[in-house]
């Protein structure tokens, strides 16, 4: 027998670990988050408003550096109370808890908090984790939950069935005040603007959690935490570096491939979390597909079809042997090869179609800095998409 629901969430049905107080927060956020999701725009080639957003997330994404540099400022004091809390905890797994982007920027911070925090950490999808893994939260757990809106309804959810099993809840949010921020309680607080499609409010999150993480190594003294304090401080300019190098070659990629309708990305380690918000990107900026595939799942399918471009990312590290079999095959397949890179990286000169550099980065960081052309892989697409349209227009106009 087959039976259907017309709840919003099965943590407002009769089962709920939830109370009544919490439940009211399910409710409320989510009908704002769906008033939310009406107004985006749509997938018209020439939409006013996805035009606007595309074009304000230049002047974001340039400041990136900025952002970063002002949420550390505003977490100091946090920064220092919170490290010194959880390097005297006694943690037994931390859950790192988002959706979309959140969730990428949680991927790209795992490494860097694993090696420094000593225990497992997992990002987990909002959803799955308020619904399917709350069995496994424990008063020793944490939960860290990142929505910069903070009215992200899942991972409100979240914050609500880790705190009604007695974890610790730190939430990271642009909002003061949000239910994210009132239900968590710690709050680290993430000072970027998202007027444009997210960008610095995603880097600036990963720089606060590397913060976070650095500084809990050096309370606990793991070895090799200075040096990564000391490098992460450096990255902002790094960032400002790769966007000004970078910036005139891939809007250049974008015009070559501005006539494609799928896009596909892939990485593996931490700089998965590029390829997710590189996919996500070009799905915001223009009317188009596109798909975040890891590394070693491209071989296990047919992934790319004849004209399809990939861009990987595959800076100096582990992944690097299985990303070159990536970009051979990806030719093999008769599609085109883009390909994120080390500096003095040279295995994959002989078969991309362009190699993008970035400076040589310690890679439990590096996914700080390699969001950064995947950003730029998103705009550029998306101006090279009005442009091919406008020119249509005109065209069949005459």
């Amino acid at each position: 027998m087959t039976t259907t629901t017309t709840l919003d969430s099965p943590l407002l049905g009769p089962d709920s670990p939830l109370d009544a107080r919490q439940k009211d927060v399910v409710l409320r956020v989510s009908a704002a988050e769906r008033a939310s999701i009406l107004s985006l725009p749509t997938d018209d080639p020439l939409d006013a408003k996805r035009r606007h957003r595309v074009e304000v997330t230049r002047d974001e994404m340039f400041g990136q550096p900025q952002a970063i540099r002002a949420t550390w400022a505003t977490n100091d004091d946090a920064l220092a109370a919170i490290s010194a809390e959880l390097a005297a905890r006694d943690t037994d797994r931390v859950f790192l808890v988002g959706a979309g982007d959140s969730l990428a920027v949680m991927i790209a911070a795992r490494r860097a908090l694993e090696l420094m925090l000593g225990v497992a950490c997992e990002p987990v999808q909002s959803l799955e984790f308020a619904y399917y893994q709350r069995h496994l939260i424990t008063e020793r757990s944490l939960v860290i939950a990142l929505s910069s809106s903070g009215e992200t309804t899942r991972t409100v959810e979240a914050a609500l069935v880790a705190q009604h099993a007695g974890a610790l809840t730190i939430a990271l949010t642009n909002t003061p005040g949000s239910s994210l921020d009132q239900e968590s309680e710690r709050t680290l607080l993430i000072r970027a603007t998202r007027v444009g499609w997210p960008t610095q409010s995603s880097t600036a999150a990963i720089a606060l959690l590397m913060k976070l993480a650095t500084q809990v190594g050096l309370l606990r003294g793991v070895t090799g935490a200075k040096e990564l304090a000391a490098e992460l401080e450096t990255l902002p300019e790094v960032i400002a570096e790769v966007l000004a190098t970078n910036d005139t070659v891939i809007a250049e990629i974008a015009r070559i491939e501005a006539d494609r309708t799928m896009y596909l990305f892939s990485a593996g380690g931490p700089n998965w979390a590029a390829a997710i918000v590189g996919a996500a990107k070009v799905k915001e900026t223009t009317p188009d597909h596109a798909v975040e595939i890891e590394v070693e799942e491209y071989h296990h399918y047919n992934t790319q079809k004849p004209n399809e471009p990939l861009f990987l990312f595959a800076p100096t590290g582990p992944s690097v042997p299985r990303a070159v079999d990536t970009g051979r095959d990806a030719r093999r397949y008769n599609g085109q090869l883009y390909v994120v890179t080390t500096t003095d990286e040279h295995a994959f000169d002989e078969f991309a179609n362009a190699v993008v550099t970035v400076p040589p980065i310690t890679e439990a960081l590096s996914s700080l800095v390699y969001l950064v052309p995947a950003q730029l892989i998103g705009y550029h697409l998306g101006m090279a998409k009005f442009a091919v349209a406008e020119k249509d227009l005109a065209e069949g106009s005459r």
